[in-house]
């Protein structure tokens, strides 16, 4: 997958604005959580979709690595990132905003406290896994890539590949992001949201 960044064409990107009027005429605030192993492809996807559709932006990396930082701080961390998010998710959904959380996601307790935060603040609440079905293609990315944030050291892809992360036990949007571009991993994104919101 080619990673790269950059706003949307103007004209693209009224389309994005004026379908998602349509869609979420009800000013219902939403909640996006993306999932997916490391070098899937989800943080690209996910900062894409943001400038898209002017969403708030949470990553769980990024507030991770502010909280290993601290001074003072030196146990490991667990769920502390995770709990934040949770919290200036909340503030943010309430104001009636779309927010989208960036974070592995792995097991079912982290998955349903994100639904939770949807339920607490009546938000519209879409699950999106982010997968890429090539291995080599995924080792090749893992291996490659460098980190985006200050100080966060990645994962090998043997500690990838020997990451806990549990099947999904409800229906969630899955998006295979091997042999694609970003631009076209959003757009495929997008439909499958707008035909969800549809039906809600």
């Amino acid at each position: 997958m080619q990673l790269y960044y950059g706003e949307p064409d103007a004209p693209d990107k009224i389309g994005w604005c004026m379908s998602n009027s349509r869609v979420f005429s009800n000013s219902r605030p939403v909640l996006i959580v993306f999932a997916g192993l490391p070098a899937t492809g989800k943080t690209s996807i996910a900062r894409e979709l943001c400038a898209r559709i002017g969403a708030v932006f949470l990553r769980i990396d990024t507030i991770e690595q502010a909280i290993r930082s601290s001074p003072g701080v030196s146990q490991a961390i667990n769920e502390e990132g995770y709990r934040v998010a949770f919290a200036v998710a909340g503030d943010n959904l309430r104001l009636g905003r779309i927010v989208i959380s960036d974070s592995v996601n792995p097991v079912q307790e982290s998955r349903d406290a994100w639904m939770e935060v949807g339920r607490l603040t009546n938000s519209f609440f879409i699950e999106v896994e982010v997968v890429c079905s090539d291995a080599e293609s995924h080792r090749q990315r893992v291996e490659t890539r460098e980190a985006s944030i200050p100080g966060l050291i990645l994962p090998t892809w043997e500690e990838v590949v020997a990451r806990e992360y549990l099947p999904w036990s409800r229906d969630h949007i899955v998006i295979d992001t091997a042999h694609k571009t970003v631009p076209d991993s959003v757009d495929e994104l997008h439909a499958a949201i707008m035909s969800l919101a549809l039906r809600s």
